[in-house]
């Protein structure tokens, strides 16, 4: 009800609380809204902003983190919704390999170059093999979570290494 049609000097009943709200600026038919704010954030909500504060801060750091745990996910809905895909991506493991060789006969390289080409390359085509293997058979068979495991810390371990060294 609007202030122009209530009457002014009407008498409530006991007990009954006028509240008078002050004319507002703006626009007369605009709506009044409510911001609600917590007192205080819950200690679950702080820990997980400590967390999730510390992982965007070392997010480059922890690429090859991020990328074996979507690979994981990955390799599990491809299992779910098509086993047959791990025949599709088997020949993908064999990729690195050819890689290497094509790489050497164009420029050859001896010493830690060829290392690191060839622990690339080997490091690569365990993972794609993984993920070929994880989508047949599904990621947490056998021995495929220890797999999984292993080339995750040789490749946080080398990505780690090498930003710090370049």
């Amino acid at each position: 009800m609007s202030s122009r049609t209530r009457a002014r000097g009407a008498k409530s009943a006991a007990g009954v609380h006028t509240v008078r709200i002050p004319r507002q600026r703006g626009r007369r038919g605009a709506e009044p809204f409510v911001v609600v704010v917590p007192e205080r954030p819950s200690l679950a909500r702080e820990a997980l902003a400590v967390v999730g504060g510390w992982l965007w801060r070392s997010r480059r750091a922890l690429a090859p983190t991020g990328l074996a745990v979507l690979a994981l996910a990955v390799a599990g809905l491809l299992h779910v919704i098509a086993w047959w895909s791990g025949l599709l991506l088997a020949p993908a493991a064999a990729g690195p390999l050819v890689w290497l060789l094509i790489t050497q006969r164009r420029r050859p390289a001896t010493g830690s170059v060829l290392a690191w080409r060839i622990g690339l390359a080997a490091l690569t085509s365990s993972a794609l093999a993984w993920l070929a293997t994880a989508a047949g058979f599904g990621p947490l068979a056998g021995a495929l979570e220890l797999w999984w495991l292993l080339t995750l810390i040789a490749s946080q371990s080398a990505w780690l290494f090498v930003r710090h060294t370049h």
